[in-house]
C-alpha cells in the first residue's frame, strides 16, 4: 500500500499553507526527536503495563471540531497500583501536528505509553482534580473547553491526550501516572479538494436455514437455530446495523441468504430439534418488522448483491476448481442473487462487483471471482500494493486487464473497527484513529481522488456503533464527500497506481488456513449428483431443487471460515435429509418366491412416500442365471413406473423356468437415462418345474388307476349276474346266501379262461397292487410368495 504520508505531502488547501505546515512539523517534530533520542536504546517498546493509573478515555465529542466548538472529554481514572495517590489531577494535554499516516500509527500502536511526549497542558482551568486516588477505585471526569483555547493552528491532525498527574509517598513529587493519547482532526474550513469517500455497510450473517421444508404446499422452512432472531430483534447485531445505516450515506453490501432467510422466517418457520423433530418458531412479527424497515433504509440507496451465501471465492480458487462442478455453483449463487434482493426488497442491485474475504488477491481468486459475470474485484490495500513510491494514497479503482476493475479498498481506514470495542475507551480511540487517517489522505495532495473503505463482513453491535460514529463525522466534516461504490469504480484511474495481482504464492498463510478444504467441495459434488438423479422422477421439481440448490450455495459461504467442525455438520445433515428424501421412494423387501410350473408372473412393489407423484422410473429384474428361468423370455425386463403420492404400486414380470432349483432374481429401479435410482432388492425364486419325462410317468399311472378301477367294476358286475342265473331265490333261501354251504353262494369253481369269450377279463384277484406312482405333493408353500399363473 502506499504509504500515503510517509511522504511529505502537500496540503489540500495553497501552495502557501502547504508551505506553512511543513515547516510547523518540522519544528514540532525537533523536541519529539530530542526526547526520543534521550531514551536508553534496548528500552521495551510499551510501559503500558508500568503506568499506576490507568486513564480511559471513553469520548470525545465533537469528533472533528472546528471554530466555535467546545471540546468535551470524558473518561474513567483508575489506580492500578498499591499506595494511595493524592493530589491528583486530569489534563487536557495537545501534541505535535501529525504529517504522515505512519504517524497516526505509531501513536495508536501505543496510546498509553508514559515515555512518549505528552505536549504541554492546558491549563488548570480545564481539569478534573481528585483530592485521592485509592487503589483499585475508579474515577469518572469529564472536562469541556472551548477549541480556540487548545491553540491549535494548522490544519491536520494533532496528537490529543488525557493525562493524569499526582504524587505517591513512594515518589512524593508531581509527574505524570496515566496517559490516554488519540487524535483530534483539525479542519475548520471546508478543503479546496475533498476526497470521495466510499463507505461500505455490510448486511451478512452466517447460514441459519437448513434444506428441510415441511410436506405441505407451503414448505414450511426448517432452521437449525433461532440465532437470526436474536440477531434482527432490537438490540440485535442486524438490527442496530439497521438502525445506525439507514441515516448514513452509505453503500449497502447485502447477502440475498439473509434477505432469503428472514423472509422465510416472516412467512412461518419451524425450528430443527437435536432429536430431529422439529417445533414452531415465534418471531415472524420480528422478522416482518425488521424487513419493512430495511426496504425504508435502502430507497435511493445503492444496494450491491453478492452472490448469493457469500460463497468463499478464495476456497474454490485454491482447493474448488479441481473437482467438477464447483463453479457452476459460483454462476447459480450469481444468477439468484438479484432476484432475490429484488423480490424482497423491491429495488434492483448491483451484482457485478466480487469481494474476496480481506479483500486478499491472486491471479486464481480473480479468475474465479470474474467467472459468474462479475467484473470488478474488491482488494484491499495491503494485498494489492504500491510499488512506485507515490507519495500519496492512489484512487481505489485499477484496470487490471481483461476488462476487470480491481478496486482497492485502503487497508488502514478498512480495518479501523476491527479490535473488541465493547470498552468505549477503546472505541473511542478508532474513531479518532479513523477520522485521523482520512484527513491525512485528504492532505496528501491537491489531486482529489476516490477512496473505499470495506470494513469486516460482519461487525458486532459495539463496532457497527464505532462505524456509524465515523461515517457522521465524516458526513458532517470539511475534507470528505459520499460516494457509491459504482461511482468509485467508475472514477479515473491513477497512471502510476499499482496493477499487478500478487502471485498465489504471496496469499496470506493465516487466511489459507482457515479456507474450505477440497474434501469439502468432493461432498457438495456428491451432494449434487445425489440431488440430479433424484429430481428427474419428481412431478413438481421446484420443491426439492429450491432449497437444496441454495443449502448446497450455503455450503460454500465465507462465513464457516474458522468453523470447520459446524460446516461439517451442515454438509452433512443437507446430503442425509436429500438421502432420505430419496428413499422414500424404493422397492418392497420380497421374501423367496415359489415358483410351481413352467411359467408365472413374479409381482414386485415400488413405494412412494412422497407427497408428490414420482414418474420417469424404470424397473429392471433380472435373473441371475437365464438359463434356468427367464425374465419376460430373457435375461431381464424393464417396465415403467409412475407412482402417485403415499401409494405402492405392484408391477409385474412374466417368468419362464426351464429346469429346477433357486435362482436369484435382481430388483433395481432407474432413472430414464439410465442411472441407478436407491438400492436394488434381491429375491431367490425356488423353481419346481415339471419336466415332460415327469408329465409322462404321472400320465402312465393314472392310465394305470382308470384302468384298473375299470376292470374291478366290469368284473363285479359280471360276477353278479352269473349268480343270479345259476341260483335263482329258492324256499330257504335266507339272509346268509353268501355264507358257504349256502345255495345262493357263488360256486368255488375257477371259470375257466379259455372258455371266456375273447376280450373277456381274467379271473378276479382278491385286489390289484397300489399304483407304484405318488402323487404331486399338494402340501402349502410355506414362507414363499405366491405367484400369478
Amino acid at each position: 500500500m502506499a504509504e500515503a504520508a510517509d511522504f511529505q505531502g502537500t496540503s489540500a488547501s495553497s501552495p502557501a499553507r502547504r508551505w506553512l505546515r511543513r515547516t510547523g512539523a518540522l519544528f514540532a517534530g525537533v523536541p519529539l526527536l530530542a526526547g526520543l533520542l534521550q531514551l536508553p536504546a534496548a528500552a521495551p517498546a510499551q510501559a503500558a503495563s508500568s503506568s499506576p493509573v490507568s486513564v480511559s478515555l471513553d469520548s470525545l465529542s465533537p469528533s472533528a471540531p472546528t471554530d466555535g466548538d467546545t471540546v468535551t472529554v470524558s473518561g474513567t481514572v483508575t489506580n492500578t497500583g498499591k499506595q494511595n495517590v493524592t493530589g491528583a489531577h486530569v489534563g487536557l494535554r495537545v501534541g505535535p501536528l501529525l504529517n504522515t499516516r505512519s504517524a497516526i500509527d505509531a501513536v495508536a500502536r501505543h496510546p498509553d505509553d508514559l515515555r512518549a511526549r505528552t505536549g504541554s497542558e492546558v491549563g488548570d482551568k480545564y481539569e478534573a482534580k481528585f483530592s485521592q486516588l485509592a487503589p483499585g477505585v475508579a474515577q469518572h471526569f469529564s472536562i469541556s473547553v472551548p477549541v480556540d483555547q487548545l491553540d491549535l493552528g494548522q490544519d491536520g491532525v494533532y496528537e490529543f491526550g488525557v493525562a493524569l498527574s499526582g504524587q505517591t509517598s513512594a515518589q512524593p513529587w508531581d509527574q505524570v501516572l496515566g496517559v490516554q493519547r488519540t487524535f483530534l482532526p483539525w479542519q475548520p474550513s471546508d478543503a479546496d479538494t475533498k476526497t470521495r469517500t466510499t463507505f461500505l455497510w455490510p448486511l451478512l450473517s452466517t447460514s441459519h436455514m437448513t434444506a428441510r421444508t415441511g410436506a405441505g404446499e407451503l414448505q414450511t422452512p426448517v432452521f437449525k437455530d433461532d440465532d437470526l432472531a436474536k440477531e434482527i430483534s432490537p438490540g440485535g447485531r442486524l438490527a442496530q446495523m439497521l438502525a445506525l445505516g439507514k441515516d448514513l450515506d452509505v453503500t449497502w453490501v447485502i447477502d440475498p441468504d439473509l434477505l432469503a432467510s428472514v423472509d422465510a422466517m416472516a412467512g412461518g418457520y419451524r425450528l430443527q430439534n437435536d432429536d430431529g423433530t422439529t417445533r414452531a418458531g415465534s418471531h415472524q412479527a420480528v422478522a416482518k418488522q425488521w424487513l419493512a424497515e430495511l426496504q425504508k433504509a435502502v430507497v435511493g440507496k445503492e444496494v450491491v448483491a453478492l452472490p448469493f451465501a457469500d460463497p468463499d471465492l478464495a476456497s474454490l480458487a485454491h482447493s474448488g476448481t479441481s473437482v467438477t462442478g464447483s463453479l457452476s455453483h459460483l454462476k447459480d449463487a450469481t444468477d439468484v442473487a438479484a432476484t432475490t434482493v429484488k423480490t424482497v426488497l423491491h429495488v434492483t442491485p448491483t451484482t457485478d462487483f466480487a469481494w474476496p474475504v480481506d479483500g486478499a488477491v491472486d491471479p486464481s481468486i480473480m479468475k474465479v471471482a470474474t467467472s459468474a459475470g462479475a467484473d470488478r474485484v474488491l482488494a484491499r490495500s495491503d494485498s494489492l500494493q504500491e510499488t512506485a513510491g507515490l507519495p500519496y494514497t492512489p484512487s481505489a479503482a485499477r484496470p487490471v486487464g481483461g476488462g476487470t476493475t480491481a478496486v482497492v479498498s485502503d487497508a488502514r481506514l478498512s480495518t479501523a473497527f476491527e479490535d473488541d470495542l465493547t470498552k468505549a475507551g477503546s472505541a473511542t480511540l478508532a474513531v479518532q484513529q479513523f477520522l485521523a487517517q482520512s484527513l491525512e489522505v485528504n492532505a496528501q495532495t491537491d489531486a482529489q481522488r476516490s477512496i473505499v473503505v470495506a470494513p469486516q463482513r460482519m461487525p458486532s453491535a459495539s463496532q457497527a456503533q464505532a462505524m456509524a460514529k465515523a461515517v457522521q463525522a465524516l458526513q458532517g466534516g470539511t475534507w470528505s464527500q459520499a460516494q457509491n461504490l459504482t461511482a468509485a469504480a467508475k472514477a479515473k484511474p491513477d497512471p502510476d497506481a499499482a496493477t499487478r495481482i500478487p502471485s498465489t504464492s504471496s496469499y496470506p498463510s493465516s487466511l489459507r488456513k482457515r479456507e474450505l478444504p477440497r474434501t469439502a467441495f468432493e461432498q457438495i459434488a456428491r451432494t449434487q449428483d445425489k440431488l440430479d438423479n433424484f429430481k428427474v422422477v419428481l412431478s413438481d421439481q421446484s420443491r426439492v431443487i429450491t432449497p437444496f440448490g441454495r443449502a448446497i450455495n450455503r455450503e460454500m459461504s465465507t462465513s464457516w471460515r474458522g468453523r470447520g467442525d459446524d460446516a461439517d455438520s451442515f454438509r452433512g445433515d443437507v446430503e442425509a435429509w436429500l438421502d432420505d428424501l430419496t428413499d422414500q421412494v424404493k422397492l418392497i423387501d420380497k421374501s423367496e418366491t415359489k415358483l410351481s410350473g413352467r411359467s408365472a408372473t413374479i409381482p414386485v412393489t415400488v413405494q412412494n412416500n412422497l407427497v408428490q407423484p414420482v414418474s420417469h422410473l424404470v424397473l429392471r429384474v433380472t435373473s441371475t442365471m437365464p438359463t434356468r428361468l427367464k425374465i419376460g423370455g430373457k435375461a431381464y425386463e424393464e417396465q415403467p413406473v409412475e407412482v402417485s403420492g403415499g401409494h405402492s404400486q405392484s408391477v409385474k414380470f412374466p417368468t419362464a423356468a426351464n429346469a429346477n432349483g433357486r435362482v436369484t432374481v435382481i430388483a433395481q429401479l432407474y432413472t430414464q437415462d439410465g442411472q441407478e435410482y436407491g438400492d436394488p432388492v434381491s429375491f431367490d425364486v425356488k423353481v419346481t418345474e415339471v419336466t415332460p419325462t415327469v408329465m409322462l410317468v404321472i400320465g402312465g399311472g393314472v392310465l394305470l388307476l382308470v384302468l384298473a378301477g375299470f376292470r374291478m367294476y366290469t368284473q363285479r358286475k359280471r360276477a353278479a349276474a352269473r349268480q343270479a342265473d345259476d341260483d335263482g331265490p329258492g324256499p330257504d333261501c335266507g339272509e346268509n346266501d353268501g355264507e358257504p354251504g349256502n345255495p345262493g353262494a357263488p360256486s368255488d369253481r375257477l371259470t375257466d379262461q379259455s372258455d371266456a369269450p375273447p376280450g373277456a377279463e381274467g379271473p378276479e384277484q382278491p385286489s390289484d397292487p397300489a399304483p407304484d406312482t405318488a402323487s404331486e405333493n399338494a402340501d402349502p408353500s410355506g414362507t414363499g410368495e405366491r405367484v400369478d399363473r
